[in-house]
């Protein structure tokens, strides 16, 4: 009786999420959408920041736009989803569907971070190569820098899009930078601002200071994929620890599938699935956060 009631539950709530959504763009204008995208990447009072600061600068460093647009919906499908996790699989399946989801998001984010961040690094020479001939032909630093970035290709472009931003909107050039370091905390990113800094204070060759700088960066850049070769056996091996028993799971269920739906039927097997699930869990967290200090 009680899967039926939660299903009955699921399709009213979809439906009147359906309607409700179907009211606000029917309600919203032309005008108001063309609005709400100008006003997208413009910076915010600081008393209007949301609670949910921590996962928008997430998602903004790992170029996945503002989550909390639609944060409602998706924590409202999570709530439906556990609702059909208990309703097929008790308490267990609750479980399940109350840590995966949050923590598949989570390494999600953090390996686009990761991944868009590694890109940006090989991109900055680049840019920074453009600003130093921008400068020996007669232009100023400021726009070197902007002709830099245009001149740039995603993911530096689109994240230096905000520097841009920023210059127009009447903030100082070093300042701009300074706020793009503090988003992604990256050595190189402060490395540049500070850069901008001491030469829009004291003055000085901006020229030799950028030159050293894209010296400073391809060196830190080399040195890393040698120590990333170095340590490819230790990350292999990280991997197979990690998706070994996954594989000895899946392959149990393609072998004798009798023997693991046995241990779910009955209630001291599911507290060893339990606990098998939550310390294969514990060790994948462990092993990422290895293989994230090598």
């Amino acid at each position: 009786m009680l899967k039926p009631l939660l299903l009955i539950v699921i399709c009213l709530g979809l439906l009147g999420l359906s309607l409700r959504l179907f009211y606000n763009g029917w309600r919203q204008g032309g005008t108001e959408r063309v609005l709400d995208r100008l006003n997208q990447g413009l910076p915010q009072l600081t008393a209007d920041a949301p609670r949910w600061a921590g996962l928008e600068r997430a998602f903004l460093r790992a170029g996945l736009g503002r989550p909390t647009d639609r944060l409602g919906l998706w924590l409202l499908l999570w709530a439906f989803a556990m609702l059909i996790g208990f309703a097929l699989a008790g308490v267990l399946g609750l479980l399940v569907l109350i840590v995966l989801p949050p923590l598949a998001v989570r390494l999600f984010v953090s390996w686009r971070y990761q991944r868009r961040l590694r890109r940006m690094i090989e991109q900055l020479p680049q840019l920074l190569d453009h600003t130093v001939r921008s400068l020996k032909s007669g232009r100023t630093l400021a726009d070197a820098v902007l002709g830099g970035i245009e001149a740039s290709e995603d993911p530096l472009k689109n994240a230096m899009g905000r520097v841009q931003r920023n210059v127009q909107l009447g903030v100082s050039l070093p300042d701009a930078v300074s706020d793009l370091a503090e988003l992604y905390e990256r050595d190189e990113f402060r490395l540049f601002a500070l850069g901008l800094k001491v030469n829009h204070r004291y003055g000085g060759n901006a020229s030799e200071l950028l030159e050293n700088l894209i010296k400073m960066i391809r060196e830190r850049d080399q040195a890393s994929r040698q120590l990333r070769a170095m340590t490819g056996e230790t990350r292999l091996t990280a991997w197979v620890l990690g998706l070994l028993p996954i594989v000895m799971a899946g392959y149990f269920l393609m072998a004798n599938p009798i023997y693991l739906v046995a241990m779910w039927h009955d209630p001291s097997g599911q507290r060893m699935l339990a606990t098998a699930f939550g310390m294969q869990v514990i060790g994948s967290l462990l092993l990422w956060r290895m293989l994230r200090s090598l």
